[in-house]
């Protein structure tokens, strides 16, 4: 199956791309693909100049939908809020015009998208069915994945990955942490007892796949690992396999402060089950947290 991805260049895209056979990617940066992704077919789209072109889904399957302005970079001002949310909703929606214009469009698109579809929600079960929040992100996931599901018009079999956070080598939110943590001065977010929907790169990835192969499945899976944790309870796994203390708190002004609206996102309380993943046949690689941090912090890379 020919897959064209956008957003290929990301650590979830290039984790992607080298699971599947001569992907095509697109994106502004041409060169760059060419560079990091060598097994790839690098096409030109910027989506602030429209749709994709019909040469771009020559011979393409399936697609898989990455693309958008990073939300854990930076301080969220107003400027980098509009960004998050246009570069996913204008995207989006150029994308699947692009799909339109085909006479025969791929089979399926399965698009990113977050667990911040959720919002705050205590000590509350979260899972595919459950209704979205009502901050910021959950405007822009509710946005993001409404724009990918208009592609079930055209007959195209529609899935979003509502993506929690990320743990692999090399990138995301590990490769933030363990810096502060080495040096022993990790701890806690606030007060630690928010949920932290936590997923292996490699699940994130199984999970995609498993959305292109399974033509039963579509709407919306959650790519969070079935035994979420509190932050505080990550805090001592990391601290633990690290062998390193884990006790100096960060308050919640203090991120507050140094992050702005993105304080929120770290302190947001998600207690995000994988219910309708599994019941689709996804069997996640990685369960126990303290497991994966040990794969992915202590073990020498395989492959």
């Amino acid at each position: 199956m020919r897959t064209l991805v956008t957003g290929g260049t990301g650590f979830l895209g290039r984790a992607l791309c080298a699971r599947l056979e001569s992907p095509v990617v697109l994106s502004r940066d041409v060169a760059g693909v060419r560079t990091r992704l060598p097994a790839a077919t690098a096409r030109a789209w910027d989506w602030r100049q429209g749709a994709p072109t019909a040469d771009a889904f020559e011979g393409v399957e399936a697609v898989i939908h990455l693309a958008g302005e990073p939300v854990a970079e930076g301080r969220w001002t107003e400027e980098k809020k509009n960004r998050i949310r246009e570069s996913r909703r204008e995207g989006t929606r150029r994308l699947v015009e692009g799909l339109a214009a085909l006479a025969s469009p791929p089979k399926v698109l399965v698009c990113a998208s977050a667990v911040g579809y959720y919002g705050e929600a205590g000590d509350h079960d979260l899972e595919e069915t459950s209704p979205p929040g009502t901050d910021f992100l959950a405007g822009v996931c509710v946005e993001w994945e409404r724009e990918a599901m208009a592609a079930t018009s055209l007959g195209v079999r529609v899935v979003c990955v509502r993506i929690g956070v990320v743990l692999g080598r090399g990138g995301g939110a590990l490769a933030r942490m363990l810096t502060p943590f080495r040096l022993g001065l990790g701890g806690r977010l606030g007060s630690g007892k928010q949920w932290m929907p936590w997923v292996a790169l490699d699940d994130v990835v199984g999970i995609f796949l498993h959305a292109l192969s399974s033509p039963g499945v579509e709407g919306a899976l959650n790519a969070a690992a079935p035994t979420p944790v509190t932050n505080a309870e990550f805090t001592r796994a990391l601290g633990r396999v690290l062998h390193r203390p884990a006790i100096l708190p960060v308050p919640a002004a203090a991120l507050r402060a140094a992050f702005g609206d993105l304080a929120g996102v770290l302190l947001c309380s998600q207690k995000v089950l994988p219910r309708r993943t599994l019941a689709s046949g996804y069997a996640f690689q990685h369960v126990d947290l303290a497991s994966c941090l040990r794969t992915l912090v202590t073990d020498p890379p395989t492959g």
